[in-house]
């Protein structure tokens, strides 16, 4: 539906419709039969009580020229064109109410209990009544589609926001339009096809509530013409403006505190700088960057900032200024980490950095120069991930630019890598029995610093390692092994005194924060163990 500004009744009555045309898209129960007359129901009282509201501005407009001692030409002409607008709609109304009286009485009228209807599906009866025969396009929703889009078009004249047309086809209605099935249908089809009597009458209605809606427009624009117009507050609430929004422990804190109100009648001008300011719900929002060249001591800058805000009464328009202070806080980055020297290359580095100036306010992003920062599930955290040597984190709150922190970062250091035989680590310079050289696991032990700074990043693991059984110069027995641990009771079967083991790691792994393992280049460590 189209129009100016919608007041809670009219918003509600679009809603409506979009859940009627929701539930018409289902298979019919009769719980779904029930909430269709319910829907219909709630228009009908609506309905009711606009036509008494629109009748109420015709009343309005012949008291405020009879108010006036010497009505102009063009008031006459106003009462006679709000009067004739009244009859136009009463005339459309009429012919609606008497579709439906149609409807419920070829479909067998109210039932005995006198709670609803005796027949509230009567699919067929509403498609020969409505859309006839097959093929022949003769029902009566062709009629009423004509009487609508005349009276769209006779109301148009009045007000440029009436829509062209009120009936539309499935091509033309928004909803409608993003089915396949649904946008080769006309009015009647779209409206009454398969349509269960109870729907229909809700369709109907929702037809009324449009009637009534833009005839609504229309008297309200005629009555602001004589003056006519009263303004009701429909919104009325209370508010507080304080002298700061900032008070230091210690300090009192003062504000002032007001009633306030809107209208959904008039629709206020608002501007900022000279620029339109979008005003909704009766309310305009000023937004800006807030910016200071000269700072106190204490890091702020006070300034103020001016509106305008414009009503239309009586055809009269009354402009308010608005002037509002404010104060400019110094951004100041402060940067929380276990450790902000420098970061750890391709590594999760976990930082909280907060903007104390902006209080609760602050609604961070990051973006990262020579690396990758993730937001973290908490306002200030974020990740970042360095892939350069060096990487600059930009700090934004709300999407405006507080600053920048640069940070070194470091590599990875190596971990250390043990030989462990039967449980206990090799001493290569004592050896070890040749008989009890069996059990054996090599180990990559993190470096005790990064493993405490970022834990989540020091899991080492190796992969692959080679074993060879020595005895002189020439190697006697060897194996390859997956995984840190093998077991050796080959060689401890073959081996005599004087023989020696020696050890190759060939692949080391790291869990990095995702839990993805990513090589490790140790070098080619080995271990010569002497057998005695």
């Amino acid at each position: 539906m189209a129009g100016g500004k919608e007041t809670p009744r009219q918003k509600m009555i679009g809603m409506m419709y979009l859940v009627l045309t929701a539930m018409l898209a289902l298979n019919v129960s009769s719980a779904i039969l029930l909430k269709f007359q319910f829907l219909d129901e709630s228009l009908q009282t609506v309905n009711k009580k606009t036509r008494t509201d629109n009748a109420g501005v015709v009343s309005n407009i012949k008291a405020a020229i009879a108010e006036n001692k010497n009505p102009s030409a063009n008031d006459q002409r106003v009462l006679k064109t709000a009067e004739e607008v009244r009859n136009r709609t009463t005339e459309m109304v009429t012919y609606i109410q008497g579709l439906r009286d149609m409807l419920i009485k070829e479909t067998g009228g109210q039932n005995e209990e006198g709670t609803g209807y005796a027949n509230p599906s009567g699919n067929d009866i509403v498609a020969m009544t409505m859309i006839g025969a097959a093929s022949k396009n003769n029902g009566k929703a062709y009629d009423l589609e004509q009487k609508l889009n005349e009276y769209a078009k006779f109301l148009r004249q009045y007000h440029e926001q009436v829509p062209a047309k009120i009936a539309l086809s499935g091509s033309e209605d928004p909803v409608a339009a993003k089915d396949p099935a649904q946008k080769r249908k006309d009015f009647a089809q779209l409206n009454f096809e398969e349509t269960p009597m109870v729907a229909a009458l809700a369709v109907l209605s929702q037809k009324e509530a449009e009637v009534l809606k833009y005839e609504a427009d229309v008297l309200q624009k005629l009555a602001q013409q004589v003056g006519a117009d009263i303004i009701k507050f429909e919104k009325i609430f209370a508010m507080a403006r304080a002298e700061s929004k900032t008070v230091a422990a210690g300090t009192k804190y003062a504000a002032d505190m007001f009633i306030a109100a809107s209208s959904d009648n008039i629709t206020p001008r608002m501007s900022y700088g000279g620029k339109p300011v979008k005003v909704e719900n009766g309310m305009g929002r000023v937004e800006f960057v807030a910016s200071a060249s000269n700072y106190d001591a204490d890091g702020n800058s006070k300034q103020k900032w001016t509106g305008q805000v414009t009503i239309n009464q009586n055809g009269r328009d009354t402009t308010f200024t608005v002037t509002e202070e404010y104060i400019v806080a110094k951004p100041v980055i402060q940067v929380q980490s276990a450790s902000v020297q420098a970061l750890y290359f391709q590594c999760a580095n976990e930082l909280n950095i907060q903007v104390p100036a902006l209080g609760a306010v602050y609604d961070p992003s990051f973006s990262a120069s020579g690396g990758q920062a993730i937001k973290g599930a908490k306002k200030g955290e974020v990740t970042i991930i360095p892939n350069a040597t060096e990487v600059t984190i930009n700090v934004s709150s709300g999407g405006n630019s507080i600053g920048s922190e640069k940070f070194k970062v470091r590599p990875i250091p190596k971990p250390e890598i043990v030989a462990i035989v039967n449980g206990k680590p090799i001493d290569v310079k004592r050896g070890v029995p040749a008989q009890a050289f069996r059990a054996v696991e090599i180990q990559a032990v993190a470096d005790e610093g990064f493993k405490q700074l970022l834990p989540n990043e020091a899991r080492y693991r190796v992969t692959k390692w080679r074993a060879y059984l020595v005895r002189g110069n020439q190697p006697i027995d060897q194996g390859e092994f997956n995984g840190p641990t093998a077991n050796l009771t080959s060689f401890a079967s073959k081996a005599t005194k004087g023989d020696r083991v020696v050890i190759e790691v060939l692949d080391v792994k790291r869990l990095n924060y995702k839990g993805t393992a990513v090589d490790v280049n140790v070098g080619s460590p080995n271990f010569n163990v002497p057998l005695n």
